[in-house]
């Protein structure tokens, strides 16, 4: 390894662990050593030093030990005359860069507790989100799992041209990759820029701001961490597992713009360690010879035009990226886009106008495939702040096309066309909304696009079950109108095949392994009456999963003998998911929280768990921050019901398995839950006082306790006397 790199790697982790050390000294000084320190809503610590070192650093007096660390790693400073530094003292420095620099930030915390936003997106007066809470992560980290998002570019430094740096934002989204963005270059940083020129920033369009200084690179490196310990079964400490998950799955790159200083090459040696390569445009030696990164580990004087798909080679990554010909950028990076009051220019349907859309199946020689056809004004004839009705109808035709697949296939609408830069949709069926910005018909938008999308996409995605797509676009009323009766019929008649399937009904259930490389031992089991446990797939989506990919995660299960009805054990289930664990687990019970509860990877909408004292059940949802009568807040509850294990009182689930009739059976179902957050209990509120009256008990639904009236068990206990619940006088659910 360059000996001019080296050098300057040891010598930028040794100021950055002088520099937190200081900070550290002040800190201990005025705070004491019992002081907590952490950064926001997070079950990970700080999760470098946590992943890496198994250590966790809860209160100032922990960051002792730690900095020992640093300094043990950290090797002598090189003397010009003499050559002493190889790859392995500048990947130690690098490591030690890492650790002071999370400290730093820690303490950060712990001083300036506004220093950053603690948001998902910027504010009015803040453009530094800092480090991702665990809500963000996991709404977010799962994408690194499922492919949506392949990896990250963490940007240090910025091009000076605004438009330079859009463009090359730009050609990131369209990579599907994230874009986390630190430090400045001549006084100026990247998401300043974006912003000047227009770009919205912030997660929702995966250019995240995570901070002004190079210590927030370990905001970047820290998420890959959470990545490998949340998703890939990784335990704390397991240094070697963690980076290698990293270096194999998550495709990251440093991407350096202007003069790179020791502090620089002391981070993009710790990110080596992870197998991410620095890509710069500046003038610096290179670093050309694989080893710890799948091919070179520095490459530099790279122009501004060619460093994306410069990055993309190095790292390794292979982009899929078909072209949907339309004028606007499109890809996934654009889903979060919002279009304000500010840069609409019209909308569709949300209340404003009618608005529909539907997909239904047809005979063959009914779809013309590519067939794309507008009936109305279009963007180019109307006016800005016109707005107009809007009727999508989606025809499509194949040989292994079914009934059954049409939702799964019109659901793919919302997404699909938020993809489209400028278009934001909301809602679905009869309640959809299309909002248009400015942007996009400036760049020539037309409706006629909106098609181009859909037939593109589906084929590509569902191309297994299509032979042909044809898709109507309508904006005349009388039109509309009519699509607005036969969506209305097709709905319904959906509704009715759905709603009378239960799990008496069908004889095959459907898994999903789709995380199981991340849980090794996790199989969840989807039926008709239990959505899986991330709340994005249900049966039927199994069923078409299937079909789509028969070698997929999604393979049919036929549940054979009932064993026992109460607690939903089939023989066919468990020889199936002892098969699918590798004998890691054997028993499976698809209706019960205390025995052999169903596993869970992380991905779960939310966690039910026993409450003792209670003789009840609880269930929180993801988005709540609080308490929990448990004595755990949702992180803490997350540890206890992931991972692939099975822990009796614990288990992921799905926020609409609530309304199941099948949910906690074992236990009474229904009856059994005694707690919920009001959010989650509003949320669902129609649907639980249905279910309510269906068992016999209307006034169940006001008998459930949330967060107003207690965080703890004796607090529910009071409360759940005064209603006089039902689990009081129920068997206890404990044996």
């Amino acid at each position: 390894m360059s000996k001019i790199i080296c050098s300057a790697a040891i010598r930028g982790a040794k100021k950055i662990i002088d520099m937190a050390e200081e900070s550290y000294e002040e800190a201990l000084k005025k705070y004491g050593p019992e002081q907590e320190v952490s950064f926001p809503n997070t079950a990970y610590y700080l999760p470098i030093i946590y992943s890496i070192l198994g250590a966790k650093v809860e209160k100032l007096g922990d960051m002792k030990d730690i900095f020992q660390e640093c300094r043990k790693l950290l090797p002598p400073v090189v003397s010009e005359d003499i050559w002493l530094p190889y790859l392995g003292p500048a990947l130690d420095a690098g490591m030690a860069t890492f650790f002071a620099e999370e400290m730093f930030e820690a303490i950060r915390y712990l001083n300036e507790p506004n220093f950053y936003t603690k948001t998902e997106d910027p504010s009015e007066d803040n453009l530094w989100l800092g480090a991702a809470d665990d809500v963000i992560f996991r709404k977010r980290g799962v994408e690194f799992v499922d492919g949506t998002a392949p990896g990250f570019a963490a940007i240090m430094g910025t091009p000076e041209d605004k438009e330079v740096a859009s463009r090359i934002a730009l050609e990131l989204q369209e990579k599907n990759l994230y874009i986390f963005m630190h430090d400045q270059s001549n006084g100026k940083n990247m998401a300043e820029l974006l912003v000047d020129n227009g770009v919205q920033v912030g997660w929702n369009t995966r250019l995240v701001p995570f901070g002004k200084s190079y210590t927030s690179a370990v905001f970047a490196i820290g998420f890959a961490c959470r990545v490998a310990l949340a998703f890939g079964g990784i335990k704390p400490g397991d240094y070697k597992g963690n980076l290698i998950y990293n270096k194999d799955r998550t495709f990251a790159f440093i991407m350096a713009f202007g003069p790179v200083s020791d502090e620089w090459y002391a981070n993009a040696a710790g990110a080596i360690n992870w197998g991410f390569p620095t890509i710069s445009d500046w003038d610096i030696p290179e670093v050309l010879p694989t080893g710890i990164c799948t091919y070179e580990h520095v490459v530099s004087n790279v122009p501004h035009d060619e460093i994306v798909q410069k990055a993309i080679e190095v790292r390794g990554l292979k982009v899929n990226v078909t072209k949907i010909d339309i004028p606007m950028a499109f890809g996934p990076a654009f889903e979060g886009e919002r279009i304000r009051k500010d840069d609409l220019f019209m909308e569709c349907g949300g209340g404003r106008t009618t608005g529909v859309e539907v997909l239904i199946s047809r005979e063959m020689d009914e779809v013309e495939d590519g067939k794309v056809i507008l009936e109305g004004p279009d963007i180019s004839d109307i006016e800005e702040g016109q707005n107009l009705p809007i009727g999508i109808l989606v025809e499509v035709a194949g040989r292994e096309m079914q009934s059954d697949f049409e939702p799964i296939l019109e659901r793919q609408f919302h997404h699909l066309i938020n993809y489209i830069q400028g278009i934001m949709h909301i809602g679905q069926r009869n309640i959809m909304w299309i909002r248009i910005g400015k942007g996009a018909v400036e760049k020539g938008f037309s409706f006629k696009h909106i098609g181009v999308v859909l037939h593109g996409k589906l084929h590509q995605e569902f191309g297994a079950i299509l032979d042909k797509v044809q898709v109507k676009i309508y904006t005349i009323q009388e039109k509309v109108d009519e699509v607005m009766q036969l969506a209305l019929k097709v709905y319904e008649e959906r509704d009715l095949r759905l709603g009378s399937m239960t799990d008496e009904t069908e004889e095959v259930f459907y898994s999903c392994t789709l995380c199981q490389s991340f849980a090794p031992s996790h199989v969840c089991v989807i039926t008709p009456e239990r959505i899986g446990m991330c709340g994005a797939y249900n049966w039927l989506d199994g069923k078409a999963s299937y079909q789509i990919n028969p070698t997929g995660p999604n393979q049919p299960i036929q549940k054979g003998e009932c064993l026992d009805e109460l607690n939903g054990y089939y023989a066919g289930i468990n020889e199936f998911v002892a098969q699918a664990s590798r004998g890691a687990v054997t028993q499976v019970s698809c209706y019960s929280l205390m025995n052999n509860p169903m596993t869970a990877c992380g991905c779960f909408e939310a966690i039910a768990a026993m409450l003792p004292q209670c003789n009840g059940i609880m269930v929180v949802n993801r988005d709540y921050r609080g308490m929990t009568p448990s004595g755990m807040k949702f992180t803490t509850l997350a540890g206890m019901a992931g991972g692939g294990m099975q822990t009796p009182g614990f288990m992921g689930v799905s926020k609409h398995y609530l309304t199941s009739k099948k949910l906690f059976m074992a236990e009474g179902g229904l009856k059994r839950v005694v707690w919920l957050p009001k959010m989650l209990k509003d949320e669902l509120a129609e649907k639980l006082k249905k279910r309510c009256e269906e068992i016999g008990m209307p006034e169940l639904f006001d008998m459930i306790a949330t967060e107003e009236q207690g965080t703890t068990e004796e607090e529910i206990m009071s409360f759940l006397k005064e209603k006089g619940h039902p689990a009081l006088e129920m068997e206890t659910a404990i044996g």
